[in-house]
């Protein structure tokens, strides 16, 4: 969005002036196609760089504002989240050395970033999700304090009237509500932008749906949130549900979700398409409009249309359509919202090439891609990637085909050509297209995060094994090496020093639990069973009451004839807890100071995991 200054659309008066400003914008625009004012040569490419901000224990670092500060550049502005920034790369033609150029400037405006993060303690990490972001990370604390993201957050909520749930289900399952779209701020894309011809619109649009699966699975650099393993690509569930305002019902929802795909091969104009998207897709914000677009145009100006982009920017499609002026000209592109940030920055010039080349080395014989391709398996395709990366299994030109094959066989010398029939430098296209080739032969970002945590957990509790991780990645990234070169983690890449090991680093968080309603003596058998020593008993709100040990199951073992009626009756309700963030030296004095072996660990009355002399 920019920084546009935003506000809510409060009252019946802001509502008439925003849609009459909207509603000129398009029958603007719809003028401007009609007399051939867009740009169509030469084309431009352009791309927007994301990236995270750690602290020196690797955890999201709190000073992105600061560092933006220090940063004093204008190809740099905010993000949602306090950890994450973002850096606009200038348009370039499409010919010759543009690809080695973006890559140049992106290094070099990425070194700016990583000097003025060092003066502050903090590096620069490329990743489609930092792994080391946990739920403290995302209270409101750390939302950016720049007012047009309080106001989309407050604006998304109005509409919802309802927290956000989130839920995820891969190898793992995240399932929670939230009352902010900081989830969201999770995300780090690298979003490329290609200049495409208005007279073609429908045709290269429909184009850029029908490649988005493949070129996803290659792409794939998201798979954890939260310490779990999910989607391939996690961000695509992720942005979709962390800024959707629909809410939950027993009535059948068909409205799209503000993220979205599409529902089917778009057809008509640039206006047409637009207008679709305000069919489908209420206002969230405001602006001040100082004049409105059909009477710059009458007067020869070219105008922003600056209630339809704001309209654009709070509506998230995975291939956005963006309206611009250069030059004095107006002009309309793609941008692909799908790519997630790093490994590397030569990774993420790959994918952008590779994607680039597709979309102008597409053969005569997939021209009207929209009587070739059923438009579901072109979204099934989308999702079955984000899913499973490079083990999905695509549907093309009626067949079922590995993402592999799909890829080197077909999509590759595709995005040749392409590239060549654009005049891109040979070396530069056999450079950056060898970098995916030797991906889709050994491991995406994903696959290898995923075989790095792995390898980690089996030393590591949950914490420690996510910042070795974190530590890894950035060293790697450091080396620039593409990440089908990375090897796995060592292990040593990272040790948290003792003083700062808290005690949500080393706490369990799968524990057995049960309800102060349910059997006493199942309970009991469950706990021997399991060698369970010590089993936090919750009350009917799922709040933390009690606390039984091995001493209780010892004894009623001894003594069966003792059996107690119910649980409250035995189990210990004075309880000395702790929360996440207490040291763990401190956790150590409270158990020896008390002469017990276990302490839950809790949020407000909520269990979060339990600590015992074992963890320690």
């Amino acid at each position: 969005m920019g920084e546009k200054i935003v506000r809510k659309i409060n009252n019946h008066e802001d509502k008439k002036e925003y849609i009459d400003h909207l509603l000129k914008d398009i029958e603007t625009l719809e003028l401007m196609l009609n007399k051939g004012l867009f740009s169509a040569k030469p084309i431009h490419i352009g791309a927007e760089q994301e990236f995270c901000l750690v602290d020196e224990s690797w955890d999201p670092s709190s000073l992105g504002t600061e560092i933006l500060e220090d940063i004093a550049d204008e190809h740099f502005t905010s993000e949602l989240n306090k950890y994450n920034l973002e850096l606009n790369l200038d348009p370039l033609k499409l010919e010759g050395s543009c690809f080695s150029d973006l890559h140049k400037q992106l290094n070099t405006l990425m070194t700016v970033a990583k000097d003025a993060a060092a003066k502050h303690k903090a590096k620069v990490i490329l990743t489609g999700i930092l792994p080391t972001i946990s739920y403290k990370y995302l209270q409101y604390d750390y939302m950016t304090p720049v007012d047009r993201y309080k106001i989309l957050n407050e604006a998304i909520q109005a509409i919802r009237k309802d927290d956000i749930e989130l839920h995820i289900k891969g190898v793992d399952e995240v399932n929670l509500h939230h009352d902010t779209i900081l989830y969201e701020g999770c995300n780090t894309s690298f979003q490329a932008h290609l200049q495409i011809d208005p007279e073609h619109f429908a045709e290269s649009y429909n184009w850029a749906q029908a490649i988005a699966g493949p070129v996803l699975s290659i792409c794939a650099n998201s798979p954890m949130l939260l310490g779990k393993e999910l989607w391939e690509e996690t961000r695509i569930a992720l942005f979709t549900q962390s800024v959707d305002t629909r809410r939950s019902t027993f009535i059948l929802n068909e409205k799209e979700s503000r993220v979205n795909f599409g529902q089917d091969w778009v057809t008509g104009t640039i206006a047409d398409f637009y207008k679709n998207a305000v069919v489908n897709f209420r206002s969230l914000v405001t602006t001040t409009f100082n004049s409105d677009s059909l009477t710059q145009f009458h007067q020869g100006e070219i105008p922003k249309l600056k209630a339809l982009s704001l309209h654009n920017g709070t509506t998230y499609r995975w291939n956005r359509l963006c309206y611009g002026i250069t030059d004095g000209k107006p002009h309309v592109r793609i941008e692909n919202r799908y790519m997630p940030s790093g490994p590397t920055t030569d990774d993420e010039i790959a994918n952008m090439m590779f994607w680039v080349g597709l979309m102008h080395g597409r053969p005569k014989s997939l021209d009207n891609i929209h009587t070739k391709m059923d438009f579901k398996d072109v979204k099934s395709n989308f999702f079955s990637a984000a899913r499973y990366g490079m083990s999905a299994q695509f549907y093309w030109e009626g067949k079922l085909i590995s993402s592999k094959d799909l890829l080197l066989d077909h999509l590759l010398p595709m995005a040749f050509r392409g590239l060549y029939s654009m005049n891109i430098e040979p070396r530069d296209a056999e450079h950056y297209l060898s970098i995916i080739e030797r991906r889709i032969k050994s491991q995406t970002g994903s696959r290898w995060m995923i075989n790095a945590y792995r390898k980690l957990l089996k030393e590591n509790k949950t914490s420690e094994a996510l910042k070795i991780l974190v530590a890894t990645m950035y060293e790697r990234q450091q080396k620039r090496y593409a990440v089908d070169a990375w090897q796995l983690p060592r292990g040593d890449e990272y040790k948290i020093p003792d003083t700062e090991i808290r005690v949500g680093d080393r706490m369990n968080t799968r524990t057995i639990t049960a309800q102060d309603i349910d059997s006493p003596e199942l309970v009991l058998k469950m706990m021997l069973w399991k060698n369970i020593h010590h089993a936090p008993i919750l009350d009917n709100d799922l709040n933390l009451a009690g606390l039984l040990s091995w001493v209780d199951v010892k004894h009623f073992q001894n003594h069966p004839e003792e059996r107690p009626d119910s649980l409250r009756d035995i189990m210990k309700t004075d309880l000395i807890t702790v929360t996440e963030d207490v040291s763990l030296s401190k956790a150590k004095q409270m158990m020896d100071e008390n002469n017990i072996h276990c302490l839950p660990v809790v949020k407000e009355k909520k269990l979060v995991g339990i600590i015992t002399s074992n963890d320690l």
